[in-house]
């Protein structure tokens, strides 16, 4: 396990997590060594010119930004993609371990159109009104031919845009109203012909101090009493959440038991698919990478840790001596968030949900257990959403509220891998 220190290059070296296939990078005494830093947009395309190491901290977030970041080095003819990966602790080196154990299995995340892009169908009425002036109003469905976004299911939308003043209608025509002025004007409707959006992560502010970043996963779901996060590793309550500019604002607290996650790492609303591997790590899988001493170490510990929360037949139910029962099932946290939805009469209030358990209820036995479950594939259930967290999704204003919190509701869900634990078999175990 690695840490970025004093140091300098010699002991960043050995404190990281080195793919074996690359080679480590050799400076001559009294070569010139030049560094350039950067946030995640190293990965969007920039020309940065060739880069001799791309050092890492933790873990991206997928496969795909990973090789996007990797294929910055190795550009010039003889030489090889270099990648060295500096852990800040052991959820950093389990992420770390996971994604490279998964990346030496040639695997990549599948490219998926984001699900129900209705606020989508609202941004392209608009903008065709713009660009045309004036569209028939039994017309507009022709420039999609047939697409099925644009067909019966965007009458709604339509209807909602004129009523609330973003379409004006008269004479069977469509055309610009003055709300979409109003909202979109600005600058030659330059918010409306872009579709696109920043990275979803907010940025927490204690002040004017940055304490980190979290995904907005951890900001929508609907949580009874004060939301709290764990982040930097303290308690922080949420005071206030700026939605348009991606900001949180927060207060210290004491009682990190009742944060919104329970340790760092579990903030990044890791996919199914990487939180499986953590834990193929976990039950003694390595990836063929060179490790450092101190991280097969750190590697060890956290395998003896959890020792008894993973297993290879399914998924583990645990009761601690407290009398607390947590579903084990490592499924990454939008499937998880749609468990919980789901199986609401035994989970506890939703903000109890991580990338690897769900807390449940302490009176829930086995055979109840097997009640709730069953049938449970044929009825999942989207996660709920803070009605104000469609603030954050572009357009989303442009829709009627509910199919606003519907659309970002499915796509906080995950119901292919949902299903998938739900068919695996479950133990009971207690400890204490």
């Amino acid at each position: 396990m690695g840490t970025p220190s004093r140091g300098g290059r010699a002991e960043a070296v050995r404190d990281g997590i080195l793919p074996a296939t690359l080679p480590p990078l050799d400076v001559s005494p009294g070569q010139a060594t030049k560094y350039c830093w950067s946030t995640s947009t190293l990965e969007l395309g920039i020309d940065v010119g060739d880069r001799d190491r791309v050092i890492q901290i933790d873990a991206p977030a997928s496969v795909a930004s990973f090789l996007q970041r990797l294929g910055r080095s190795g550009r010039r003819e003889g030489t090889a993609r270099n990648c060295l990966f500096l852990a800040l602790d052991e959820e950093g080196l389990l992420g770390a371990a996971g994604l490279l154990l998964k990346w030496s299995q040639g695997w990549v995340e599948p490219v998926v159109a984001p699900p129900e892009p209705r606020h989508i169908v609202a941004q392209q009425l608009l903008a065709l009104c713009l660009q045309e002036n004036r569209v028939g109003e039994h017309l507009w469905q022709e420039w999609w031919n047939g697409l099925g976004s644009f067909g019966a299911s965007a009458e709604p939308i339509v209807r909602h845009l004129i009523d609330q003043g973003y379409l004006d209608r008269d004479g069977g025509m469509l055309f610009i109203g003055p709300e979409a002025e109003r909202r979109f004007g600005h600058r030659h409707f330059m918010n409306l012909t872009a579709v696109f959006t920043a990275p979803p992560q907010f940025t927490v502010l204690r002040g004017r101090t940055e304490i980190g970043r979290t995904d907005p996963s951890l900001l929508t779901e609907r949580v009874d009493g004060p939301r709290r996060l764990l982040l930097a590793g303290r308690s922080w309550q949420v005071t206030y959440i700026d939605w348009r500019r991606k900001r949180c604002f927060v207060e210290p607290v004491d009682g990190g038991g009742k944060a919104k996650w329970s340790s760092p790492g579990f903030g990044s609303a890791g996919s199914y698919e990487l939180t499986r591997t953590e834990r193929r790590v976990l039950l003694g899988e390595d990836p063929p990478v060179k490790v450092t001493g101190r991280a097969a170490s750190a590697l060890r510990r956290a395998r003896e840790e959890y020792l008894e929360r993973v297993h290879p037949g399914g998924s583990l139910i645990i009761q601690d001596a407290g009398g607390q029962k947590r579903w084990w099932t490592w499924a990454g946290h939008r499937a998880n968030a749609t468990l919980a939805a789901t199986l609401d009469t035994v989970a506890v209030p939703r903000q109890h949900v991580n990338d690897r358990w769900i807390r449940l209820r302490e009176d829930v036995t086995a055979h109840t257990w097997n009640e709730v479950k069953k049938d449970a594939t044929d009825r999942l259930c989207l996660p709920d959403v803070d009605e104000r967290a469609v603030r954050g999704l572009k357009f989303g204003e442009a829709l009627p509220p509910r199919l606003a919190e519907a659309t970002l509701s499915a796509r906080l869900a995950d119901t292919e891998s949902a299903t998938a634990v739900l068919t695996e078999p479950v133990r009971f175990v207690r400890h204490g």
